[in-house]
């Protein structure tokens, strides 16, 4: 595993109420999210990455109001054209 060494003011922890430990696992889990969020990587790579599984990492989505449908704009647009011939050739009941 490779790792990443960081820097911060001394006071930093207590600044935002948190120890070594918790301060590492947030980090991690905002870094994820947010790569996940741009479409950098996947949500199973951002759930390793966080350290937590997949389910968890979709559920911190939802907390943190990240998208779990990451889709780009020409995807989503292809999606709808799609839908909407779908629903247009089926039987009108």
């Amino acid at each position: 595993m490779s790792e990443i060494t960081m820097k911060y003011p001394p006071e930093f922890e207590n600044a935002v109420h948190l120890t070594k430990d918790e301060l590492e696992s947030h980090i991690r889990l905002m870094a994820a999210l947010k790569m996940f969020e741009l479409g950098k990587i996947s949500s199973g790579k951002a759930s390793e990455f966080a350290g937590m599984s997949r389910v968890d990492f979709l559920e911190a989505c939802g907390r943190y109001r990240v998208s779990a449908f990451n889709y780009l704009a020409d995807e989503i647009e292809r999606e709808i054209t799609s839908d909407v011939t779908l629903l247009q050739r089926s039987p009108q009941k």
